[in-house]
C-alpha cells in the first residue's frame, strides 16, 4: 500500500521527518502518503545483521527508510512499478546517506520474482493494498488507487513474496484486521510458525490491523501476542507505546 503515483507538476513534494527526525521523507502531494501503516511495519521488521531485505511496494520509501535506520546493519532493496515513486525513493535514500546499503528497483510483483533476476531474500515485507474488489469501496482518487486496490488480489502479493524469500526467512505484513483469516491462508501452504499481533485504535475498540509475522517452511504453533493500542480515550495523541515506536525509541518485537 506504500505505492506512490505522480505528484502534481505545480506542487513539488513535501518533506517530513520520521524517526523523531532521524529520517527525511519527501512525498508526493495527493498521493497516498506513509503513516501510522509504514512506521508500525518499519518497526516489525527485526532484520539481523547481515540479512537482505525486500520491501515488495516501496514507494516513495516511508516502510524502507526507517527499518534501514532501525536495522544499520542489513541491506535493504525497495520494489516499485511507479517510476515516478521510485525516482523520489532513490532521491531519499541519497539524502539520508543510506545509498551504501538500500537499492531501489523497478518491477512488479505481479511479474514473477524470477524476472528480477535476484537470490531469494532473507526477509521480505509489504503493506499491500487493502482492497482486491473495486466495488468494496468509494473510488479512491486516480493518484490514490494504486493505494488502494490490488490489481490481481492479496493472493498475488502474498505468492511474490512466498517466491522472493529463502527457507527459513520471515514474511512480514500489516494489513486490515478482517483479511487475517485470508492472510494466513494464503502463506500457509508455504509457511509457518504465524505470530500476529492486532493493533487497536483504542483498549476499548476493535483491531482494525494486524501485522503478521511467518517463517517460509516454518512449523511451530501460531502465536497471538499483546495488541498495541494506539490512541488514548483522552490526553495525549498516542499512547506511551506507540509514540515510542513512531520516535523509534522501541522496536514492534516478536520474541
Amino acid at each position: 500500500m506504500e505505492t506512490t503515483p505522480h505528484s502534481s507538476p505545480t506542487k513539488p513534494p513535501s518533506e517530513d521527518r520520521l524517526l523523531g527526525g532521524r529520517v527525511l521523507l519527501r512525498q508526493a502531494l495527493g498521493g497516498y502518503r506513509a503513516g501510522l501503516d509504514a512506521a508500525l511495519l518499519a518497526a516489525a521488521c527485526d532484520a539481523a545483521e547481515g540479512a537482505r531485505v525486500l520491501e515488495a511496494g516501496c514507494g516513495a520509501g516511508g516502510v524502507l527508510l526507517p527499518a534501514a535506520v532501525r536495522r544499520p546493519g542489513a541491506r535493504f532493496t525497495g520494489l516499485e512499478r511507479d517510476a515516478a515513486a521510485a525516482a523520489l525513493a532513490r532521491e531519499n535514500v541519497a539524502a539520508n546517506g543510506l545509498s551504501g546499503r538500500v537499492a531501489i528497483l523497478d518491477g512488479d510483483v505481479a511479474r514473477p520474482f524470477k524476472a528480477l533476476d535476484l537470490a531469494p531474500f532473507d526477509a521480505v515485507m509489504a503493506n499491500p493494498p487493502f482492497f482486491d474488489d473495486p466495488a468494496a469501496l468509494r473510488a479512491p482518487a486516480p493518484a490514490k488507487r494504486d493505494a488502494w486496490m490490488a490489481d490481481g488480489g492479496l493472493s498475488t502479493w502474498t505468492g511474490f513474496l512466498l517466491k522472493a524469500v529463502r527457507e527459513g526467512g520471515t514474511i512480514t505484513l500489516i494489513h486490515r484486521a478482517d483479511r487475517l483469516a485470508d492472510i494466513l491462508a494464503l502463506l500457509a501452504p508455504k509457511a509457518g510458525s504465524f505470530q500476529v499481533r492486532p493493533v487497536h485504535p483504542h483498549a476499548d475498540a476493535p483491531a482494525k490491523r494486524v501485522l503478521v509475522r511467518a517463517i517460509k517452511t516454518g512449523k511451530a504453533p501460531l502465536q497471538l501476542l499483546p495488541a498495541l493500542v494506539l490512541h488514548p480515550r483522552e490526553g495525549a495523541k498516542h499512547t506511551a507505546e506507540a509514540e515510542a515506536i513512531l520516535r523509534g525509541e522501541a522496536d514492534l518485537a516478536w520474541r
